[in-house]
């Protein structure tokens, strides 16, 4: 029994993952998780090293779903994201970005 308490935990985790992936609602108007993190400097930086195809598939789903949003719309349900197509494509470069930065901090205080 012991065995199966991981398996069934982990089962557990990711149906409230995809719950939720679903009930914050960004997925229906054809976003990623990606597309939704609030820009500070970091963010910014991350999104301007971004590859060019990249880049213009993230800002053809923002102005898309800024479109959808103003009439007050959601895409057809075979268009939402799902949650085993969201992929974390900015992630790498968000966490360089942060090292990056940290690093020159270090640097300044010596």
């Amino acid at each position: 029994m012991a065995s199966r308490a991981p398996a069934a935990t982990s089962r557990l985790l990711v149906g409230f993952r995809k719950w939720y992936y679903n009930a914050c609602g960004f997925n229906k108007l054809g976003l990623m998780r990606d597309d939704t993190i609030n820009e500070d400097s970091d963010v910014k930086e991350a999104i301007r090293r971004l590859p060019e195809q990249v880049y213009n598939d993230r800002m053809f789903r923002v102005k898309r779903a800024l479109d959808l949003s103003m009439k007050q719309q959601i895409l057809p349900k075979d268009q939402w994201t799902k949650y085993e197509e969201d992929v974390h494509y900015l992630e790498p470069y968000l966490e360089e970005v942060v090292r990056e930065r940290k690093e020159k901090e270090e640097w300044a205080k010596k």
